[in-house]
């Protein structure tokens, strides 16, 4: 097999075994299986990730219960379900890339707001020969910090898609 084959809308872990910890859900907004999740209000809660944030996880399907676990991967959780969060590195996710992306296999790929994932660019400072103005450009290892590689390459443009992504979380 040549690269990463997604697998059926039923799993969102497309290879490797991910640690696994089971919380509830505070807010049910976006809490799609394959979205970047953190820490709600209460230690055992979590919510969608910000852009802003480091993110605890992966929010899981495959491995949460059948009691809670939504009809596919592309259906929100509810408030209070107890849900799979996946993390610990070296497993592919199939993760969610906000619009207007252009991904290339290998790209870092960083925290986009409501869990989602961007590209990564590498943060630059530049200043002109006549001022001590600087221009920062990127968003990483500032606010962005690589969570995960791109496995293959995917185009966005209005609504957002699917990745295989490697996780590094």
């Amino acid at each position: 097999m040549v690269g990463v084959s997604a697998p059926s809308q039923h799993l969102i872990v497309v290879d490797g075994k991910p640690l696994v910890d089971e919380r509830i859900v505070e807010t049910a907004t976006n809490m799609i299986p394959g979205r970047l999740c953190k820490k709600g209000t209460a230690s055992q809660q979590i919510i969608v990730n910000t852009a802003a944030a480091f993110p605890m996880g992966w929010i899981g399907f495959e491995h949460s219960s059948s009691r809670f676990k939504p009809a596919d991967i592309d259906t929100a959780y509810a408030a209070n379900d107890v849900v799979a969060v996946l993390y610990g590195g070296h497993f592919v996710v199939q993760g969610l890339l906000t619009t207007s992306q252009t991904i290339v296999d290998g790209d870092v790929l960083v925290p986009a707001a409501n869990g989602l994932l961007q590209k990564g660019t590498v943060l630059v400072a530049t200043s002109g020969a006549s001022t001590t103005t600087l221009a920062i450009t990127g968003n990483y290892p500032g606010d962005g910090i690589p969570i995960a590689r791109a496995r293959e390459s995917v185009t966005t443009s209005g609504s957002i898609g699917r990745i295989a992504a490697l996780s590094m979380i």
